[in-house]
């Protein structure tokens, strides 16, 4: 129980319908996490409802979050570190999503290299995978990998938890699993790894996927076997009570210099990378196209909206190193994953940052106040004196690799 706290700290996060922080649950911690073990150890804690909150998607819809309790929060980490060792250990090389030791970036490292192998791609969509998962299947899944009553127990209860709106309307749950608990990821995962993940490998156990969560791709070598495994696939799903998207799922051309084919599509999204033909050039210097990845445009859109929301125009009172410290960490994060696979695309993002900077000059120094060409000079000044100051002004002083 103790450890489970320390986990639910460090993920932070905020609080749930009582609106109780981390810092609040802290005060009496000893009582609380001993009011927890009790009613867990008795069978008698029941859930309380998650918040349920609204955040807006890319594609300009919305998304809606189930913010658990942070007291909830700490009673499903107790039984997700239970049951994940158990099932963690029988899911498939390829599933890359939620796992210890697995990571977005190795699922698009590893979709890279099959793409240069097989033609064809299939992109699939499973629509609302989150909020239509079927209880009574997923309960059948859970029972394959334990059979501990307290374990069962909560799960269903957490199934079944019911989402409170900000106008305080209750909504009851038939299905889904809220995004945003701390045991929904598990159980996602898990669910998919016998709806989809195993069937494949006694189905088709000669095409390779990558699955990320609900984000998956598969490797086909025809456009022929490519529209046969989407109906498979289809069929498949629908057993399972899910539904691929009509209009999201697509079949993609591998398009490159080697290949003398072509198809409708080709290029896809995976975990914010673009696969696409690009540019490149080999270890020989010379020039070819292949099929690779780079920061979507969506992720880059996203990024610049982040370099806006900082605002720093508004923090004339800190000095250059001062927000070199405050933005420094998050440059660094957008570096190590979408710098990973032909970074210039996104060293010109990130050529925001120091736009951003020129603008918060002209309000920082008078000298320089409506004084544009002279700010971006004196930015570039900073970066000749101290090339380290910022994160990406690491890139500016290096060869940019394809």
């Amino acid at each position: 129980m103790v450890e489970a706290y320390r986990l639910v700290k460090g993920n932070k996060g905020a609080g749930g319908v009582d609106a109780e922080t981390i810092e609040m649950f802290e005060i009496d911690l000893k009582d609380n996490l001993y009011k927890i073990w009790n009613r867990m150890s008795s069978g008698s804690y029941f859930p309380p409802p998650v918040r349920l909150v609204e955040i807006p998607k890319s594609d300009g819809g919305k998304r809606t979050l189930g913010i658990p309790t942070v007291s909830d929060r700490v009673a499903q980490m107790v039984v997700k570190m239970y049951l994940e060792p158990k099932v963690n250990k029988c899911f498939h090389e390829d599933s890359y999503g939620y796992r210890p030791g697995k990571s977005g970036l190795e699922a698009i490292g590893t979709t890279r290299k099959r793409c240069w192998k097989w033609d064809w791609v299939i992109d699939l969509d499973i629509k609302g995978y989150f909020d239509n998962i079927d209880h009574e299947l997923m309960m059948a899944a859970v029972k394959k990998h334990t059979e501990e009553n307290w374990v069962l127990l909560y799960i269903e209860r957490w199934l079944k938890a019911s989402g409170q709106t900000a106008e305080g309307e209750e909504i009851l749950r038939t299905k889904g699993t809220p995004q945003g608990g701390v045991i929904s990821p598990l159980l996602a995962n898990l669910f998919l790894h016998h709806a989809f993940d195993e069937w494949m490998q006694k189905e088709f156990s000669s095409l390779l996927f990558e699955r990320y969560a609900d984000d998956i791709i598969v490797h086909c070598k025809t456009e022929k076997q490519a529209q046969y495994m989407v109906e498979r696939i289809r069929e498949r799903l629908k057993q399972c009570k899910l539904i691929l998207h009509p209009e999201k799922t697509k079949i993609v051309y591998c398009k490159d210099d080697n290949r003398k084919g072509d198809g409708k599509v080709t290029s896809f999204d995976f975990l914010g990378y673009t696969f696409k033909p690009r540019l490149a050039k080999g270890k020989r210097g010379q020039f070819f196209k292949g099929f690779l990845p780079a920061v979507s445009s969506k992720a880059q859109k996203e990024i610049r909206n982040n370099i806006r929301r900082w605002k720093l125009t508004t923090l004339t009172s800190l000095s250059i190193k001062e927000i070199a410290e405050k933005i420094n960490p998050v440059i660094r994060g957008w570096m190590n994953y979408y710098g990973m696979y032909h970074r210039s695309e996104l060293k010109r993002v990130l050529n925001q940052v120091d736009l951003a900077l020129a603008k918060w000059a002209t309000r920082k120094f008078k000298k320089l106040h409506r004084a544009w060409v002279k700010s971006t000079r004196w930015v570039n000044a900073v970066y000749m004196r101290e090339p380290t100051l910022f994160a990406h002004w690491a890139w500016k002083s290096i060869r940019i690799e394809q």
